[in-house]
């Protein structure tokens, strides 16, 4: 019986076809050409004004944040439970992260938490799109409008998710997306800068070359010091036939989500990715949350994977337990919710008999029987 991986990615012969190319001819005058019609692509898949592709999302972050300014004394709010590649250049810039609670539902920020922790510092509300799950923005943007706030999303995840009709990372002062090789779209390592604001845009991209405008007609005549964090028109080439395939790649997502939620769904005390009405989630990766006192915690769902030679991601830690941050136990949502939670198996080659195995595995758990 063959191992379950719980992510990799989908590779056809047009990814093939478009790097070799990009590898044989993308030099010289031609360096930029796939990063252009990359960039160009996902602004058009987004519906959004500009895009620079970038080495990660993480570099993304921090080249908007040092755009905005952000820096010592500043503080940064965004939520609890994320993976540290959206605190870490808030802290590189020198500013101070304040970690707040999640919803239960969605797992992620807590627009009535983000408002209580305003304070004169506050410079950025980071909106984390956890797992394609989406943050609710309506109320996120209200309170950025109200407190003359920049509302970023990071959307690293939330590739296909659509919130009242506006994809994930289109409605914020930016957004931002991975393409690390477990996302939905790949191209390796990579990422992406996005944005309907033309000035902020402009200083992005002058940060992005090593803080060259494009303005500058001296040649290596840098005008700030900046930052190179750009993609390589290899990755590019491989992002581009991931774009073409973008609504498969999504569709694919999906249905797996689908395939959980019939299997599972109907079982007292466990819980699935929450999609309101209005929204569509990507589905990047479907997690079960089982319900507190069930029995269930994290330590026998993964042994229960592992005994069944399956691959399944614990939930992101909450970022306050994290040595290098002070303590938040008070988040009790994202404190708690990683206990009993875990990330199933869910790539775009996954046959019908593999969900099985992953279903089987949580179908065998016991549950306490107060909760059957």
């Amino acid at each position: 019986m063959n191992r379950i991986h719980y992510t990799k990615p989908s590779i056809t012969s047009l990814e093939i076809e478009y790097a070799t190319d990009a590898t044989t001819h993308g030099w010289g005058t031609r360096c930029y050409e796939y990063i252009e019609k990359f960039e160009h692509q996902f602004c058009k898949h987004l519906d959004v004004k500009h895009a620079i592709a970038t080495s990660s999302c993480t570099g993304a972050i921090h080249l908007g944040l040092a755009a905005l300014g952000i820096g010592p004394g500043d503080e940064v709010i965004l939520a609890d439970s994320n993976w540290i590649a959206t605190v870490a250049p808030v802290t590189h810039l020198g500013a101070t992260p304040v970690f707040v609670d999640i919803l239960p539902t969605t797992w992620c920020i807590d627009p009535s938490r983000v408002e209580e922790a305003i304070t004169p510092k506050t410079k950025a509300i980071i909106a984390v799109h956890l797992y394609g799950n989406l943050c609710e923005m309506e109320a996120l943007l209200d309170i950025g409008h109200r407190y003359d706030l920049p509302v970023i999303e990071d959307s690293a995840e939330a590739i296909g998710s659509v919130y009242h009709g506006r994809r994930a990372g289109s409605m914020g002062r930016f957004g931002t997306f991975s393409f690390h090789g477990t996302k939905t779209i790949t191209t390796g390592e990579g990422g992406i800068f996005v944005t309907n604001d033309d000035a902020l845009y402009e200083r992005v991209l002058t940060l992005s070359n090593h803080g060259r405008s494009r303005s500058q007609t001296k040649m290596f005549w840098p005008d700030v010091v900046g930052y190179k964090y750009k993609m390589s028109n290899v990755q590019a080439a491989i992002g581009c036939a991931q774009i073409e395939r973008v609504e498969d790649l999504i569709h694919r997502k999906r249905e797996i989500l689908a395939f959980y939620r019939q299997r599972l769904g109907g079982r007292t005390g466990v819980h699935l990715n929450f999609e309101p009405n209005d929204v569509v989630i990507g589905a990047w990766m479907p997690t079960v949350v089982f319900e507190k006192g069930c029995g269930i915690d994290k330590d026998c769902l993964e042994a229960a994977f592992s005994n069944a030679d399956i691959d399944a991601r614990p939930f992101f830690h909450p970022l306050s337990s994290l040595p290098m941050f002070q303590s938040c136990p008070e988040n009790a949502h994202a404190w708690d919710i990683p206990n009993r939670a875990m990330n199933l198996p869910s790539y775009h080659d996954m046959t019908e008999e593999e969900l099985d195995r992953v279903c089987q595995v949580l179908e065998q758990v016991q549950i306490e029987p107060s909760h059957a």
